[in-house]
């Protein structure tokens, strides 16, 4: 039997709660229009929320639509302060709980956490295939393709009722999920199959759709464990790979994981970025290309640095860069960004 959340629906709407979840939400936050407005009537505007959960009347409002780049064009949908002062206090119940079912190579949204992490985990789980570097360790590398876009409302709700008995914190999570409809943007390519734009999606805004991504792939991840008992293994949100000296068997596995996927999470490999390859080819994993005895970041990564230094590259920036260099072999890149910051400024 799966181990079951004791909070009940009282715990996340307390107004202690959501005075918890102010406090953490307004980080940084401060001098946003909107979070100034709300702030002027700040325990009226809170008490209101109280009240409508309380009441069972609440509903989750509309998202403001743009786009970033971070590299790559993101397309954010941003609630409204209400609904993210909620976010937390959900997020704030829930993630505890959660990240103590996760296994312990998943390394996406979670504290002690992160991609460095993630990339050393990677390269200690070569050292145990390889021996050492000792024999050929091959890793199958896959990507998940429009994962938020792709996650299916209906299999995430009812994974998450596997683990919430409380039957108010399920509709009201119902709430929050139902509130976001993946959508045709004329800017972004059309949906992969009839339909996908009714049925599923979650907003990269929301603080609640890091925690669901987390819980939606954790059925993969104890799949991978316990059904297909895969220990080397790990996985950063979307991005996974797996190592093994037997390339073959990584030929078995790849089949194994489009099934499950398919079926029992509606999700589709991303064709272009299923790579199989033996580690000492370099394997390119969360910004980093990573060889037996050195890691260096990835070509492209290198290039979007020496395109700001030609732009307007802040000292906190080159700071920045700097914190990063410390993870691989950098000292030419480092040498070379340095002296180009210093010609341009």
């Amino acid at each position: 039997m799966k181990i079951q959340l004791r909070h009940n629906y009282e715990d996340i709407i307390s107004l202690e709660n959501l005075c918890l979840a102010w406090q953490e939400f307004i980080v940084g936050k401060k001098q946003r229009k909107d979070v100034q407005f709300f702030s002027r009537n700040l325990m009226d505007n809170i008490l209101s929320l109280h009240e409508d959960l309380v009441n069972m009347s609440y509903r989750h409002g509309g998202y403001e639509s743009f786009f970033v780049n971070d590299p790559k064009r993101r397309h954010i949908h941003k609630a409204g302060v209400c609904d993210r002062l909620l976010h937390h206090a959900i997020y704030r119940i829930l993630y505890p709980f959660f990240d103590k079912i996760f296994i312990n190579d998943s390394f996406s949204c979670r504290l002690g956490k992160g991609t460095h992490r993630a990339v050393n985990r990677l390269q200690a789980l070569f050292y145990h295939v390889s021996k050492n570097n000792t024999r050929t360790c091959w890793v199958l590398k896959c990507d998940i393709r429009k994962f938020f876009d792709s996650i299916d409302h209906g299999a995430l709700l009812s994974i998450l009722k596997g683990y919430i008995p409380d039957k108010d914190i399920i509709l009201l999570l119902e709430n929050i999920v139902e509130s976001y409809r993946t959508v045709k943007h004329p800017l972004l390519p059309p949906p992969q199959n009839a339909g996908d734009h009714e049925r599923a999606g979650l907003p990269l805004g929301n603080l609640t759709s890091q925690l669901f991504a987390n819980v939606y792939m954790n059925a993969f991840d104890q799949w991978v464990k316990h059904k297909l008992k895969a220990s080397h293994y790990v996985r950063y949100a979307d991005d996974f790979v797996f190592l093994s000296p037997d390339e073959q068997y990584l030929k078995e596995v790849l089949l194994k994981v489009k099934t499950f996927l398919t079926e029992k999470l509606k999700l589709d490999l991303h064709p272009d970025k299923i790579f199989l390859k033996s580690f000492s080819s370099g394997i390119d994993f969360l910004g980093w290309v990573n060889f037996p005895t050195h890691r260096v970041l990835r070509k492209n990564t290198e290039r979007r640095m020496f395109l700001r230094t030609g732009e307007d590259l802040k000292p906190e920036a080159l700071q920045s860069y700097f914190g990063l260099f410390k993870h691989g072999n950098t000292y030419k890149i480092k040498e070379k960004l340095l002296m180009e910051y210093w010609v341009v400024g």
